[in-house]
C-alpha cells in the first residue's frame, strides 16, 4: 500500500486541515516566527491565513510548556522528528486556558537545508476533561470530595522521596458506629461531610486532607514541625467538640480523636506511629489528641 500523495492530493489534504476548527496548520521560519496559519488559529485571537511579522510560536504556549515545545521545534529542524506530540496549555481569545497538542516536521530546500517547519496543532480539551474526570474518580472520595486512601499514599510517598519535612495526623470520629446504628447510615454520612468540612475550615491551606477509611481521615502537614502540627490539630479537636450541627433530625455534638507523628524513615513507619498515637488518644477517653511517643533509647 502506497503512502505518498501527489501534488493535487496534498493540496486537498491541506484544504481539509485548513477548514478544521480543531486542527490548526502552522508554518514557521527557522526562528519560530509564525509566517502562515490556517483559519483555526483565529480561536487564539490571531489573524489568518497570512501573518506577516507574526507572533512567535512560543507566544501561543503556556510558560510551563515553552521549553518542551521549543525543543521539539529545534529537533525537527535538525531532522530529529521523533519528539511526537507535545501537550501544552494556551490562552485563547476567550481569555480561558485551553489544551492543545502539537507536532513538527521540517521544511527543506532542495539542498536539504531547513527553511522552517510545518506543525499540526490539535485541540485536546475533551481528552483532558475526560482524564481529569477519570483522575477524580480514581483518587476522590465521592461522599466528602476529599482525596482517598490511594491519593494519600501517593502524596505521602512523594513527601518521603523528596525529603519534605512535615507531620502526619490521623483523625477518627468518635463512636461513629454507634451513630450509624442509632441514627442510620444517612445521618452517618452527614456526620462525615460535616467533619470533612470542619477539617477544610480549620486546617492550613497547604495541608492535604484525605478520607482513608470509614470514619478515618489522614492529614499531611507539609513543613510543619511537631509543635506546629500539634497546635493546628488540637484546634481541630477542640473546636469540633464545641460545634453543634443539625444532623438528620437531631442536634448532637460530634467529637474526634487524633494522633500526630513526624514524617520520617519510611511510609509504613510514619503511618504506624501516627496510628499508635491515635490508638492512645482513644484509649485515654477519646475527644483528645496525642503526639507520637519518643522512641526509648537502647540504654533505658
Amino acid at each position: 500500500m502506497g503512502t505518498d500523495f501527489n501534488c493535487q492530493e496534498s493540496w486537498t489534504l491541506y484544504g481539509m486541515l485548513a477548514e478544521s476548527r480543531s486542527d490548526i496548520v502552522i508554518k514557521t521560519d527557522c526562528n519560530g516566527l509564525i509566517v502562515h496559519a490556517s483559519s483555526g488559529i483565529e480561536a487564539l485571537g490571531l489573524r489568518a491565513p497570512g501573518l506577516v511579522g507574526g507572533p512567535h510560536l512560543l507566544e501561543l504556549v503556556g510558560p510551563e510548556a515553552r521549553v518542551a515545545v521549543a525543543q521539539a521545534h529545534a529537533q525537527a529542524l535538525l531532522g530529529k522528528e521523533d519528539a511526537g506530540w507535545i501537550e501544552f496549555p494556551a490562552l485563547t481569545a476567550d481569555g480561558l486556558q485551553h489544551w492543545f497538542e502539537i507536532c513538527f516536521r521540517a521544511l527543506r530546500h532542495e539542498d536539504a537545508k531547513p527553511y522552517g517547519a510545518i506543525a499540526i496543532m490539535r485541540s485536546i480539551d475533551d481528552r483532558r476533561v475526560l482524564n481529569d474526570k477519570l483522575f477524580a474518580a480514581t483518587y476522590t472520595d465521592p461522599l466528602t470530595r476529599l482525596t482517598n486512601r490511594g491519593a494519600f499514599i501517593a502524596m505521602l510517598e512523594y513527601m518521603l522521596e523528596d525529603a519534605i519535612e512535615g507531620c502526619l495526623a490521623m483523625f477518627s470520629i468518635d463512636f461513629f458506629r454507634t451513630i450509624n446504628m442509632q441514627h442510620g447510615q444517612s445521618v452517618g454520612d452527614e456526620v462525615l461531610v460535616v467533619f470533612a468540612d470542619h477539617l477544610r475550615n480549620v486546617l492550613r491551606e497547604e495541608d492535604l486532607i484525605s478520607r482513608i477509611g470509614s470514619e478515618r481521615f489522614a492529614v499531611l502537614l507539609p513543613h510543619a514541625n511537631p509543635e506546629q502540627a500539634e497546635g493546628v490539630c488540637r484546634r481541630v479537636v477542640s473546636t469540633l467538640a464545641g460545634l453543634k450541627r443539625m444532623v438528620g433530625k437531631g442536634n448532637f455534638p460530634i467529637t474526634a480523636s487524633a494522633g500526630v507523628a513526624r514524617i520520617t524513615d519510611n511510609l509504613d513507619s510514619t503511618i504506624e506511629r501516627a496510628e499508635m498515637a491515635l490508638f492512645v488518644a482513644k484509649a485515654k477517653g477519646r475527644n483528645r489528641l496525642e503526639m507520637e511517643r519518643p522512641a526509648r533509647s537502647a540504654a533505658a
